[in-house]
């Protein structure tokens, strides 16, 4: 019987970044990924300064500037009053290397770590394959597939909201769905000539928006804008071209021609694990917790877990104590709930505000932060996921 140090599951921006962590620590890893190719769908696409910090060393943040588009700057928007508060990142040159977002879509970084990786003797990727069983077994793990039967020490469950690692054992999953879906429409419409920075949210009480650029796959690169929708709206009339064109017309109301690539329609949960470990089996990014788009943080989130339990396998490995496996559910797990949760959330609920007064006095709050060093420095700390990332790794 081969027992694997570690078997990670889900093949995605976080489960191939838990395996480049471990990796990096000496820790060999087998992966498995129920799907045989990539898929380029719109999805994350904002890398916040801690991310792009963590993956500086192998050389991943080099090749994900290469490609994408750095956003000095992101605004608050208003859809009838327009610009309300801009924020420019470049405040943090004291904080980090990175003081910036960078735009740049998942499935570029999944494609560059399988490159990156591939030749390493460490690493193993079996694609193809999907999980159907796992059982626990004292001092290690035994997992059953499609294709065959593994033993690992430590098994990591990357596999996404669906998590069937997360369902194979006595997980709860914590939340709410929201009910409305967002639609995302991604299009060649140029933003930036009508004021518009390279990640915006536009609030107002019936129907906001987020509006970010892109690189994809050609200069000069294309718009995704995130819309909230009504329940009883139909599938097929909401992803419809001539209607979602009409919905950027109305958030710009321009009559400069649309050419609309692609539109998304998906739903949206906020859930968190009651614990992101039981007994051997642990579970990071959207395995562990789902939340809302809005601010970009669910990938990095995701890849912040993934640093966090390399760290905590290979001290369990090298010590045969679990205390830093204990400290990784504490530290994820706190941090999940109290930023993560409570700013996507909160983000949300700011855009879509109905009292005009609440929303005037939001408003006016912004404007104030923004004009204030000192003040759009801690505000920026918070929102670029910097503070949170401190707050998790001081957790004992």
């Amino acid at each position: 019987m081969k027992r694997h140090p570690v078997i990670v599951v889900g093949g995605g921006p976080v489960g191939m970044c838990t395996a480049l962590f471990l990796i990096g620590r000496g820790v060999p890893v087998l992966l498995i990924e129920r799907n045989e190719d990539l898929f380029e769908d719109p999805r994350a696409a904002t890398f916040h300064p801690p991310t792009l910090e963590m993956l500086a060393p192998s050389g991943i943040t080099a090749s994900l500037l290469a490609d994408g588009i750095i956003a000095q700057k992101w605004q608050n928007r208003d859809r009838r009053l327009g610009l309300i508060a801009e924020f420019d990142l470049a405040i943090l040159a004291d904080q980090t290397e990175f003081p910036y977002r960078l735009q740049c879509e998942q499935h570029k970084l999944v494609a560059m770590l399988r490159e990156l990786m591939a030749p390493w003797p460490e690493f193993e990727l079996r694609t193809g394959e999907t999980v159907l069983e796992v059982e626990q077994l004292g001092d290690h793990v035994r997992m059953r597939t499609d294709k065959d039967e593994y033993f690992c020490d430590w098994l990591v469950g990357a596999d996404g909201g669906r998590s069937v690692v997360r369902k194979s054992q006595p997980f709860v999953f914590e939340g709410f769905t929201y009910d409305e879906r967002f639609l995302v429409i991604t299009s060649t419409y140029d933003f930036e000539r009508d004021g518009f920075s390279y990640s915006n949210y536009v609030g107002d009480p019936d129907e906001w928006s987020a509006v970010f650029k892109v690189p994809a796959d050609r200069p000069p690169g294309l718009w995704r804008a995130v819309f909230p929708t009504s329940p009883s709206d139909e599938e097929a009339d909401l992803v419809a071209i001539d209607s979602a064109t009409q919905r950027l017309r109305r958030l710009v109301d321009s009559d400069r021609p649309f050419e609309l690539t692609h539109t998304n329609l998906y739903t949206v949960h906020q859930r968190v694990a009651d614990r992101f470990r039981h007994g051997r089996v642990l579970l990071v990014g959207d395995a562990a917790h789902l939340n809302n788009p809005l601010g970009g943080m669910g990938m990095n989130f995701g890849i912040h877990d993934a640093e966090n339990v390399a760290r905590a396998i290979r001290a369990a490995l090298e010590s045969g104590a679990e205390a830093a496996i204990d400290r990784f559910d504490r530290q994820r797990r706190t941090v999940a709930n109290e930023f993560l949760q409570s700013m996507t959330v909160a983000n949300k609920a700011a855009l879509e505000e109905r009292d005009p007064e609440v929303r005037a006095a939001r408003q006016a709050e912004l404007r104030r932060i923004a004009a204030d060093p000192a003040l759009a420095h801690a505000h920026l700390l918070r929102t670029s996921m910097i503070a949170g990332l401190r707050y998790a790794n001081a957790i004992e």
